[in-house]
């Protein structure tokens, strides 16, 4: 792996500072097959010993990484969750982690390019919800679930490296199949999507991306449904079907999972993580995240670096 990290502070035209709160990470595989192109690359990690990354993010794909056997630690938007093997750990796109597994761990990394990811889960509702959000799933749901996931795991390696004719359906359909084992070994929240449709799953899809563009500048609903060419009442429909929530909501909880990684990962005031996001001021901003939350920001970020996962890797 090999990091580009954007420096915390960049300077711009007429003086004003952008500050960004964790390193944007682009992988090996970028350069690897930048001339070839790839959509789904395989790894197997075989360094020895103990294995520790900082607090980083993915701008440009998701990842499934499985964890034969051993543990660890993952530092997931701040917070520590412990995984043990066999185990699936599901990285959407910008999600921030650190990873800190224990000696000798055996683990695959399935590395998605996101348009291609973003096709694969227009296939089924519930590959949307997986994706939703960072996961820590345990294949030990059901007997041989791990022996399992290791066949599609080495099937899609070899699918994968031989390039042979038929090669992208072949991927798309163990991708496929093993993104269908994930989503049965999770339990994910029951929303009623009965008559949703692939158009509505797009489109809800589609207001996602222009969310994780937009969100800091405060833009109107309006202004989203005017970008997509379809109305405010489409927009609620779709959003409503395909995820059960309001478009309303959805760009709230961007708002505080953004706000929640300037809070324990940057040093920015109360006043500059206001401004990054959007918001007139501080005290309008420290109302919303209490609303949300259920506590001031200023309380959430003493509170996140009490904890012990706040030490730095060596």
């Amino acid at each position: 792996m090999t990091h580009n990290a954007i420096a915390k502070n960049q300077h711009h035209a007429g003086g004003r500072v952008t500050l960004t709160t964790v390193p944007k990470v682009r992988l090996y595989v970028e350069r690897q097959e930048k001339r070839e192109g790839w959509f789904v690359h395989i790894g197997h990690v075989t360094e020895r010993g103990r294995w520790r990354t900082e607090p980083h993010a993915h701008p440009k794909y998701g990842q499934v990484i499985f964890v034969r056997n051993g543990r660890g630690v993952m530092n997931l938007e701040g917070s520590s969750v412990p995984f043990e093997g066999p185990c699936a750990l599901l990285l959407p796109t910008e999600c921030v982690h650190g990873l800190d597994y224990e000696i000798d761990v055996d683990r695959w990394v399935v590395t998605i390019e996101v348009a291609y990811l973003t096709q694969v889960n227009s296939k089924l509702h519930e590959f949307i919800q997986l994706w939703a959000m960072p996961r820590v799933i345990p294949l030990s749901y059901a007997d041989e679930a791990a022996a399992e996931f290791f066949s599609l795991i080495s099937r899609l390696e070899q699918e994968v490296a031989l390039r042979a004719t038929g090669h992208v359906i072949g991927t798309e359909a163990l991708l496929t199949s093993l993104l269908l084992m994930l989503v049965r070994g999770t339990r994910l929240e029951q929303v009623d999507n009965e008559g949703t449709t692939r158009s509505e799953i797009r489109l809800a899809d589609r207001f996602r991306e222009l969310i994780d563009a937009h969100y800091h500048e405060g833009l109107p609903l309006q202004d989203y449904a005017s970008m997509m060419a379809v109305s405010l009442v489409q927009l609620r429909a779709a959003c409503a079907s395909a995820t059960g929530q309001s478009p309303t909501k959805m760009i709230h909880a961007r708002l505080i999972t953004e706000a929640r990684r300037h809070l324990i990962f940057g040093d920015q005031s109360m006043e500059q993580i206001a401004f990054l996001l959007g918001f007139s001021d501080a005290a309008y901003f420290t109302r919303f995240f209490r609303k949300e939350v259920g506590q001031t920001p200023s309380v959430f970020r003493i509170t996140a670096r009490q904890q012990p996962h706040r030490a730095k890797a060596g």
